[in-house]
């Protein structure tokens, strides 16, 4: 990643310079400051009171990332694998039933994968090309419209959102419907 700043010196000053203690009368002041910019903290009778003077920074990413690619099933025996794995070790899995034709599934997947990162610990995410799967797995996940969101747990399908409007309302309902199963 690059970084276009007009002086070079305030990069090297906020990633070299990581805390700065002024102490001024009765007060001590610890200046952090982050990649672009200074959070400013007043410790005052050992609380740390923050006060967001500057608050221009820009983060880089935590542990965490920011989206995490759902795995495909290709066939029956797969998904009959990934249920029989995922009530050994009682997690819910989401698969989301969608066709590579279908405009709203492919504007929704990469919205789904970073639902994914947000639930990684918790439930693993997987997604099916209805047209490149045999119709015995469409029919397993009883699928008539799509894009089909489903959350499955305990090797049955437990509830589904159908997905045929607003993409933000769709991962809405979809963390809903996740919040009641993790």
């Amino acid at each position: 990643m690059s970084v276009l700043t007009p002086n070079s010196h305030i990069v090297w000053r906020e990633l070299n310079q990581r805390d700065i203690l002024v102490q001024q009368s009765s007060s001590v002041y610890l200046f952090r400051s982050g990649v672009f910019g200074i959070r400013y903290y007043k410790k005052e009778e050992g609380r740390k009171i923050e006060k967001r003077n500057l608050r221009v920074e820009a983060f880089w990413p935590d542990s965490r990332p920011a989206a995490i690619e759902m795995e495909p099933i290709k066939d029956c025996d797969q998904l009959a694998q990934i249920l029989l794995h995922a009530k050994e070790i009682s997690q819910p899995i989401l698969i989301d039933w969608m066709a590579n034709w279908c405009r709203k599934c492919i504007y929704l997947k990469p919205k789904l994968e970073k639902l994914a990162a947000e639930f990684d610990t918790k439930m693993k995410f997987y997604w099916v090309d209805v047209n490149s799967v045999p119709q015995a797995l469409v029919k397993r996940g009883n699928i008539s419209k799509m894009p089909t969101i489903q959350v499955w747990k305990d090797g049955e399908m437990k509830e589904e959102v159908i997905g045929g409007h607003k993409a933000w309302l769709v991962i809405d309902e979809v963390r809903a419907m996740i919040q009641k199963f993790v």
